[in-house]
């Protein structure tokens, strides 16, 4: 059984990819010849399956394409400016279809804590230096090994 009677929902449809091929490099030339090189469309597709998975590289399907081969693709078309100019294609077509205000424009942003982190199981942060006022120990041996006793005495 192949991914994409598994999994269709992560494939690129047709109207998609005629859009988006517009954004794509050709294949660099190749003097000394080798193995062809994998379809553009079916790297895109293994790209886009680890972004929306969040899975790791190594864990592509490999209906999908070798990982290295897939991740190596993702790294060139990063540095060719490939997503970028997918992005500005695609803003075009949603200006032209719906219509940006380009006057009124906002960004938000939020950063939080991750919920449920866990307890910390280290030595408290009582070291001089850790707050920025204190004086530095002439001889740190001592409060490290100090430390680390303590620590170890907690959780015994």
């Amino acid at each position: 059984m192949s991914f994409t009677e598994i999994a269709p929902d992560f494939l690129l449809p047709d109207e998609v990819w005629d859009q988006v091929k517009l954004a794509i490099p050709p294949e660099p030339p190749k003097p000394k010849g080798g193995r062809p090189r994998m379809d553009d469309r079916r790297a895109l597709n293994g790209i886009f399956y680890v972004m929306r998975t969040g899975c790791q590289w190594n864990a592509l399907p490999r209906s999908l394409g070798a990982s290295s081969t897939v991740h190596d693709r993702f790294q060139a078309w990063v540095e060719q400016g490939v997503f970028l100019a997918m992005w500005e294609l695609g803003l075009k077509q949603y200006a032209e279809a719906v219509g940006i205000d380009w006057e009124w424009m906002a960004m938000d942003g939020a950063l939080g804590k991750a919920p449920l982190g866990g307890k910390r199981n280290g030595c408290k942060p009582h070291r001089p230096g850790k707050i920025g006022h204190e004086t530095k120990p002439s001889v740190r041996w001592e409060r490290s090994a100090t430390c680390h006793r303590d620590c170890r005495s907690k959780s015994a």
